[in-house]
């Protein structure tokens, strides 16, 4: 039974489930997969290039450790009043980064990914795009793109803003309308502000169970996603991006959240759906082994029928299954 059109795929990082996270390779089964949008997280490079990443710190994501002419690069910086010890995307120019190679980022829960190791280049912003535009062509589908600025604020504040550079990529492809193929989200609130004054795509509030945005422009994410802050939201954003417990919580019982955005006006595209044990809530989970495998599509059917507008997934192919088997959601 269809549901409540369009709702839609967003490849998490791409099919990172699969392949290593941020890389074409994963990007390009996400497409073969059947997503609608692929995910870049966007960090610069000390020449200001775009690039994939899901941070700007790369040791846990490539084999940078292992270039012994890199070991000096090793450094401790504070970013969004953290302290974190690696090596940092700003800190090399994009001709030293496409030297490295792309890992698995999370080898202990996905070990057959671990077989790409060393495959695959950090891409550029320029890439995927590219990539997006030449499935589409290759496809007859609309392959879109939802791009998150990572750290805004910190960027901003050693001299490497995001903003311009991520419009001016878009501008120049010639997405700079509401209806452009494009999502951009993020979870700090001003530097959404400030874009909604730069371009004309639909930009998405991202939001996490805990905490609030590092540029504390709100007290917490909480209090943004009560009705009096989701309308705040609305003023400057498309949609919000939720933490899946923000809709349904460990208790099992789903919070009024999606109601409640879209009284405001606003779509919701909560993140992010993967199908080991270790991330699923604990009513779709198989036995007690983090690694293995749940309900995945048992769970993206529940929140389909609870009301979402979209969701990112580790696993598009399950997402684009789930949402072709699932029953339309209820009018709000």
């Amino acid at each position: 039974m269809p549901v409540h059109s369009p709702l839609i795929v967003i490849a998490h990082r791409g099919a990172s489930g699969e392949r290593p996270e941020h890389t074409l390779l994963s990007y390009e089964l996400a497409i073969e997969q059947g997503a609608d949008f692929i995910e870049p997280d966007l960090v610069p490079t000390k020449d200001g290039v775009l690039v994939a990443r899901h941070e700007n710190e790369i040791s846990g994501t490539t084999n940078v450790a292992a270039h012994p002419e890199f070991a000096d690069r090793k450094t401790t910086k504070t970013i969004d009043g953290e302290q974190v010890t690696g090596w940092f995307t700003e800190d090399f120019t994009l001709a030293e980064l496409k030297t490295l190679r792309a890992r698995e980022r999370l080898p202990q829960l996905r070990p057959g990914n671990t077989r790409f190791d060393g495959q695959a280049e950090i891409p550029t912003f320029d890439e995927v795009i590219a990539l997006a535009k030449r499935a589409s062509r290759a496809t007859g589908r609309t392959i879109g793109i939802y791009p998150e600025t990572k750290h805004p604020s910190y960027f901003a504040s050693i001299g490497m803003p995001l903003e311009a550079r991520l419009v001016d990529k878009l501008k120049a492809v010639g997405w700079d309308r509401a209806d452009a193929p494009v999502f951009i989200q993020s979870f700090e609130v001003n530097n959404l502000k400030q874009l909604k004054t730069m371009t004309h795509v639909r930009l998405i509030q991202l939001m996490s169970a805990s905490g609030g945005p590092a540029d504390h422009a709100a007290p917490s994410y909480a209090a943004m996603a009560t009705p009096e802050g989701l309308r705040e939201v609305a003023r400057y954003a498309y949609g919000i991006g939720p933490e899946r417990a923000m809709i349904l919580p460990s208790s099992g019982t789903p919070t009024s959240l999606i109601a409640d955005a879209h009284a405001a006006g606003l779509k919701v595209h909560p993140w992010t759906f993967r199908a080991e044990n270790f991330f699923l809530s604990p009513a779709f989970r198989n036995g007690t082994n983090p690694a293995e495998h749940g309900r995945l599509a048992e769970e993206i059917r529940y929140f389909i029928g609870l009301g979402i507008d979209g969701f990112f997934s580790d696993y598009p192919y399950i997402g684009v299954s789930a949402r072709a088997s699932a029953s339309p959601a209820p009018a709000d």
